[in-house]
């Protein structure tokens, strides 16, 4: 598959969290520690199997990158 989303990072699945309609899901960036964290629909995360250990890549695609401090 062919994607024009240019941030694509590789890691593995650390944590899955099924709510009762969305669902977390942690991604250790392959590398290093860093970890991303998406929400995407509990249907999504089923459809796509997704379990801890599993190799995934995280897509991101956004207009906008805001930062705050205190």
């Amino acid at each position: 598959m062919r994607l024009s989303t240019r941030n694509q990072l590789t890691g593995t699945i650390v944590e899955v969290n099924l709510g009762a309609v969305m669902a977390t899901v942690k991604v250790r960036l392959d590398g290093g520690e860093q970890i991303v964290t998406s929400s995407i629909t509990k249907d999504a995360a089923e459809d796509l199997g997704l379990a801890v250990g599993q190799a995934a890549t995280v897509l991101i695609k956004s207009t906008e990158v805001a930062i705050g401090v205190e």
